[in-house]
């Protein structure tokens, strides 16, 4: 799964991808269920500056913070 996504199609293509090896083997998963995966993702955001550190890469200034808030929001009431 490539993580350089450029448009909003490959983020749908991303997440789909991410949705079906979650059903292929979701049991592998560290992160296996919502509560989990949500504590991960609150605790990754905090600690990103420093994961992109890590790797030698600046944090995207631009990132849309309120993009991800309201998808994220409407995954609890979307049909």
């Amino acid at each position: 799964m490539s993580l350089e996504l450029r448009s909003r199609e490959e983020l749908v293509a991303f997440l789909r991808d991410l949705h079906r090896d979650f059903r292929e083997r979701g049991h592998e998963w560290e992160n296996n269920n919502l509560e989990d995966s949500l504590e991960a993702l609150a605790a990754w955001v905090h600690d990103s500056p420093g994961a992109y550190r890590n790797v030698g890469e600046q944090i995207p200034p631009d990132g849309d913070s309120a993009f991800l808030a309201r998808a994220l929001h409407a995954a609890t009431i979307y049909e």
